[in-house]
């Protein structure tokens, strides 16, 4: 593999149920805020299942950092996944999903059932999360050990993950004594706003990378975003700000760069930003400049947006591996 660099993401592993509404009543009905993360139990996550059979769905391993994950490994990226499911179908058919795309599953079981994120996508293309974390949530400091960072050189850590401070804080701990490179994603900005004053603390001690859309950087800045890349960029070496159709920004302690969308027609957000973040790590897995990972970030992100689901067919991976052939 040369220089380039091993990546290994830790998150929820959820099942994706991605549904397409007809329009925002479901929303009020579940008194879900459109565009955030809310955290369901297992009754209300039934509920909503019930509630939505007869809309259109696509169901599908997920998680915020496994589609990341997901990406790299079309990419050709050597990528690893630790994360926790329960002992049940849904489990296994999760870790048969990492190793059918190359990646190398460290999933933890549990009794408890595997965590599903419905996904609601109105009809304006964005979408709204009921997450039911199951088993994700019971991933906890003791499964946490260096041996599970070494080999790689990068670890992607998932923001949703930050509401057990003591598991991130752990996880951190033991890729930077590990010797790895550590982005964040900052995951929903209901998710910032709650954990605020932990988020800083571990951004400023531990990590390198940090992504973020408009909202999650405002609650965590309070400044639109021309002030807030500035603002993010004091804590880490590489900032990202994503601003959706008006592209997305990126700050080293050096440059500013400013990167357009490519054209395409959104149908649905879900996985835009993981696909991003997937696009950007590649970049920088081949040691390509900052605007080359940007650029290549945009590309992927505006694929994903034109299916239904955080995950692209074979097809779509080809195409894109074929556009980066000439930019990598």
């Amino acid at each position: 593999m040369g220089t380039e660099k091993r990546m290994i993401g830790i998150g929820n592993a959820l099942m994706d149920v991605v549904i397409k509404l007809p329009g925002d009543e479901l929303l009020a009905k579940y008194r879900f805020a459109k565009g955030s993360m809310t955290l369901v139990d297992a009754a209300a996550s039934r509920q909503i299942d019930q509630d939505t059979q007869a809309f259109e769905r696509i169901d599908a391993p997920g998680g915020s950092v496994a589609n990341t994950i997901d990406g790299l490994a079309h990419l050709g990226t050597e990528v690893g996944f630790i994360g926790k499911v329960g002992a049940d179908a849904l489990g296994k058919k999760y870790r048969e999903g990492l190793i059918n795309i190359g990646a190398h599953p460290v999933l933890f079981e549990s009794p408890t059932a595997t965590g599903v994120a419905m996904a609601l996508i109105t009809p304006d293309s964005e979408r709204t999360f009921g997450t039911y974390l199951g088993a994700a949530i019971e991933l906890s400091p003791d499964d946490i050990s260096i041996d599970l960072f070494r080999g790689y050189d990068l670890a992607y850590i998932e923001g949703y993950l930050v509401q057990n401070h003591q598991l991130v804080r752990k996880a951190t701990e033991m890729a930077r004594k590990a010797g790895l490179t550590i982005a964040l994603d900052l995951a929903s900005f209901n998710v910032v706003e709650g954990n605020l004053d932990f988020l800083k603390e571990i951004v400023t001690e531990y990590v390198d990378i940090i992504f973020a859309n408009e909202e999650e950087a405002k609650a965590f800045t309070g400044l639109e975003p021309s002030g807030a890349i500035h603002e993010l960029s004091k804590y880490c070496d590489i900032a990202v700000l994503k601003i959706g159709k008006k592209g997305s920004l990126i700050k080293t302690h050096s440059e500013l760069i400013r990167v357009g969308v490519i054209e395409s027609k959104a149908v649905d957000t879900t996985g835009a930003g993981d696909l991003y973040a997937a696009g950007f790590l590649y970049g920088f897995s081949k040691n390509l400049s900052m605007a080359k990972c940007g650029e290549i970030a945009s590309i992927i992100a505006g694929k994903v947006i034109t299916v239904y689901g955080a995950r692209l067919d074979e097809n779509a991976w080809s195409e894109i591996r074929y556009l980066l052939a000439e930019m990598v």
